[in-house]
């Protein structure tokens, strides 16, 4: 126990020393002895160093992955309809299993048939919320203010499009990561694309070489993960905090303004606190943060447009009327259609592959019923924030505004300021915490990542999450425009080894959800069910009776060994004697 103790000591101290040996140098790179003006700070200091480096390969790689054709003078990424034919594909092979399994899902989240002995860390709820903790961040503040002020309000009814076939795309990913999952010797559960991928197509591929190339895949987008959960998953939600915290504490001339290092100190030693206690502690602290910041968002969006109710109709008009028939949107119709699909594409990640690893977690012996509860993933963070956050913006007006990729959230925040003056204050509070679960999830997709390529072992684990802590820090400090473009590319990586994987093991997917709903529809499963409870109930009662009679003999023969007792029992077998 004291070593043990000795140990976690250790870990704390040296990553302690990590964070401040990154603090003294960014402090000495970014040379905070001069004033550098805000037009030039991001070709100067430790930012521009980093940019300058980084710009060429990120611009190279960003190239390759977003290469685009064109169609109507409207520029369409090759990876976005890969990502947009796959969950249409999906949607119609499960026969719209988005809708008619909706329901069932809902019990499973609410626990209707949780089995408490099945394998796994986690129960169906803090699975879910572990997942959407990652998906429900930043983006849905300011990505979705640039899709509209791009593709004006009918961006947003494609958005909500896109969500509603992203759900089928996270049922058939996230029902693999549970059936190919691998339960470690500790008896923690490690899943996700990587094991699919590299279990899935030795087992379901039609070919010899299938093996192989499902180990080359499964690394392929550990790598691509690695690399999201730091940019994406990180820096950029530690960058867009900080700014929105600078912006209501006096903006570039207040005093927050160059104490980003010590914002990401501050940020990484709570994230920290978190990580290091594994998928349980992320999982309770998720569980508790995301239906808190949830809520927060989705009143104070409800409360503006419950204010402008007389807009509303006039909203939902222009929604509808510019998804089909666009005015003065550059690509008319085309360009309103992938502006939505490509904003929901960033948000719910349907497709990508990162929901995987955390509903790996899952406890149940049915990997199907994971499928059900993913369904939920891209309903909440497409059809009910984004739909939130689109709304208050065509309803205040602010849509018709000009911005560039980096003042989404400003935008945003303009739009609910002009109803609730003083809700920048609390936007800025659900934006940190729709950042801080964010990095939370991510920290876990790349940690399972990481551990794949390098093995499940301790030293593996505090490097990654050492790492992860000091790009926390880095991504307070410095501008990420360069940066960000390679990250948001390495996540859009992700899913090609993803889908690739599913549509070699759509059949296996399809005869599990087979069994499975005939088994619900026949409401054999609900027998089941009782009588898996009905065991354990029976179990619990055998084992109270068990330690009740253990108690009474134990007491017995307490009684029998004390020596009062035995005096007593001698005078009793005596007195017979002495009469005789």
């Amino acid at each position: 126990m004291v070593t043990v103790s000795l140990n976690g000591v250790r870990m704390r101290l040296h990553i302690v020393g990590i964070l401040y040996l990154l603090f003294t140098m960014t402090r000495t790179l970014a040379n905070p002895d001069v004033e550098i003006p805000d037009d030039t700070y991001s070709d100067t200091g430790i930012d521009g160093k980093i940019n300058d480096f980084v710009q060429p390969i990120s611009e190279w790689f960003a190239k390759v992955v977003f290469c685009y054709f064109t169609v109507n003078g409207v520029e369409i990424p090759f990876i976005l309809v890969w990502l947009i034919v796959a969950a249409v594909f999906v949607t119609i092979y499960f026969q719209f299993i988005s809708i008619r399994g909706i329901n069932h899902g809902l019990d499973l989240v609410r626990g209707k048939f949780f089995d408490p002995t099945a394998e796994g860390d986690l129960t169906h709820f803090q699975a879910l919320s572990t997942a959407v903790s990652g998906t429900v961040g930043l983006g849905n503040i300011s990505g979705v203010a640039i899709a509209i002020t791009v593709g004006g309000p009918g961006a947003t009814f494609w958005m909500i499009i896109a969500g509603l076939l992203g759900m089928s795309l996270k049922f058939a990913e996230c029902t693999l990561g549970v059936k190919y999952r691998k339960v470690n010797p500790d008896g923690s559960i490690s899943g996700g694309p990587m094991y699919y991928l590299e279990r899935g197509l030795d087992k379901n591929g039609c070919w010899l070489w299938c093996g192989k190339l499902g180990k080359f895949l499964g690394g392929l987008f550990c790598v691509f993960c690695i690399g999201g959960s730091w940019g994406g998953g990180n820096m950029f939600q530690a960058n867009q905090s900080f700014s929105q915290l600078v912006n209501v504490c006096g903006g570039h001339d207040g005093w927050l303004a160059d104490k980003g290092w010590a914002f990401g100190i501050l940020f990484a030693i709570i994230v920290g606190s978190v990580i290091i206690g594994g998928v349980k502690r992320i999982a309770v602290v998720t569980s508790t943060v995301v239906p808190i910041m949830g809520a927060i968002y989705v009143f104070s969006g409800l409360l503006v447009i419950l204010i402008n109710i007389t807009s509303l109709p006039d909203a939902v008009r222009q929604i509808f009327k510019g998804a089909f028939k666009p005015e003065g949107i550059s690509g008319g119709f085309l360009g309103v259609l992938f502006q939505g699909f490509r904003r929901a594409a960033f948000s719910n990640e349907a497709g990508i592959g990162s929901a995987p690893i955390a509903h790996s977690a899952v406890k149940t012996n049915i990997p199907v019923t994971e499928g059900f509860v993913a369904l939920f993933e891209p309903f909440i963070d497409t059809v009910v924030v984004c739909t939130i956050t689109a709304l208050v913006i065509v309803i205040t007006g602010y849509w018709q505004s000009s911005i560039d990729s980096t003042s989404g959230v400003q935008l945003t925040s303009d739009a609910f300021a002009s109803t609730i003056p003083w809700y920048p204050y609390v936007l800025t509070f659900a934006g940190i915490l729709f950042a801080f679960s964010t990095m939370l999830s991510w920290s876990y997709y790349g940690l399972k990542s990481w551990t794949f390529l390098f093995g499940e072992n301790r030293i593996a684990d505090i490097s990654y999450k050492v790492l992860f802590l000091l790009f926390v820090i880095v991504g307070s400090s410095i501008n990420l425009d360069s940066v960000i473009d390679f990250t948001d590319a390495m996540i859009f990586c992700m899913s090609i080894p993803n889908i690739f994987g599913l549509y070699v093991m759509l059949s296996t997917i399809k005869r599990d959800l087979d069994s499975y709903w005939g088994d619900y529809r026949s409401g054999k499963l609900r027998k089941m069910h009782k009588r898996n409870d009905t065991q354990r109930t029976l179990s619990e009662c055998s084992l109270e009776d068990t330690e009740s009679e253990n108690h009474s003999i134990n007491k017995e023969v307490s009684r029998i060994t004390s020596p009062a007792s035995a005096n007593e029992d001698s005078a009793v077998v005596q007195a017979p004697l002495s009469e005789i």
